[in-house]
């Protein structure tokens, strides 16, 4: 009796071994886009993409996802080196022309806006004429005022501009009322809500355009090669949705579904 108690022990053993080992990992792509992602110094990965990737492990057993840490300016050229395997929450117009990839339908929508400190004399019309404010944007990040240029010599050129990593850091600018360093922030909707709830005191403190810099919709973007499909990545959201825990994650970081 005692050997099949040990046999039964030793083949449930065995097979648990083998179902991890059959496990494909799939390393995924992350750089700092609070509140989707909010990539640590230490290469840690916060936020919806990091909530999403446990999820998804601890609802399937074919592939474990892990997180890699690029960033907006490094992040095509890692993808083309086979550094990662896919990217979540990525337009596929951000670049991506020339790096052979699979995409797969909107999963995410999100939008930028801009800021300045509200006064007496200012509106809407403040807005106007992008181009003649001082800037601050996010280095690597696409805007819809760029047409899209990342190149930072080029946007310094055209604009007159300040680029930083942080969009906390940037609204700390607008906040500090120094018009030669920061007179217009580009924000996410969705970040800015984020700092809104964290410091609900300063909103009166901020004039928001209502005319937004683009709205975009994010997908997940799988090299060709990928040992998860882009179909396969659907099908894996959408398992999460029929539960709604996909809707449920969107909506507490203040973003919006497709």
């Amino acid at each position: 009796m005692k050997l099949v108690i040990m046999l039964t022990a030793l083949i449930t053993a065995l097979a648990i071994c083998s179902n991890a080992n059959a496990q494909t990992q799939v390393v995924v792509g992350a750089y700092n886009f609070p509140p989707i992602a909010v990539v640590q110094d230490s290469g840690q990965v916060e936020g919806l993409l990091a909530e999403l990737l446990t999820e998804l492990n601890e609802r399937q057993g074919n592939y474990t996802f892990v997180a890699f840490a690029t960033s907006p300016k490094r992040r095509h050229r890692d993808f083309a080196d086979a550094r990662y395997d896919v990217i979540f929450f990525e337009s596929d117009e951000w670049n991506w022309d020339s790096v052979p990839h699979q995409v797969t339908r909107p999963i995410l929508k999100d939008e930028e806006v801009y800021i300045a400190l509200d006064k007496p004399d200012r509106g809407q019309d403040f807005f106007d004429d992008i181009r003649s404010r001082r800037i601050v944007a996010m280095l690597g990040y696409h805007y819809g005022f760029t047409d899209g240029v990342t190149d930072e010599a080029e946007l310094r050129e055209r604009f007159d501009i300040e680029l930083s990593h942080s969009h906390h850091r940037n609204i700390e600018l607008i906040l500090a009322d120094r018009p030669s360093v920061a007179e217009v922030a580009v924000v996410s909707r969705s970040y800015l809500s984020l700092y809104f709830r964290n410091n609900p005191d300063q909103r009166d403190e901020f004039l928001v355009s209502h005319e937004v810099d683009q709205s975009y919709l994010l997908h997940a973007i799988a090299r060709p090669d990928s040992p998860v499909s882009a179909e396969s990545l659907e099908d894996l959201i959408d398992r999460l949705m029929e539960d709604g825990v996909y809707q449920a994650l969107v909506r507490s970081h203040g973003l919006q579904l497709p």
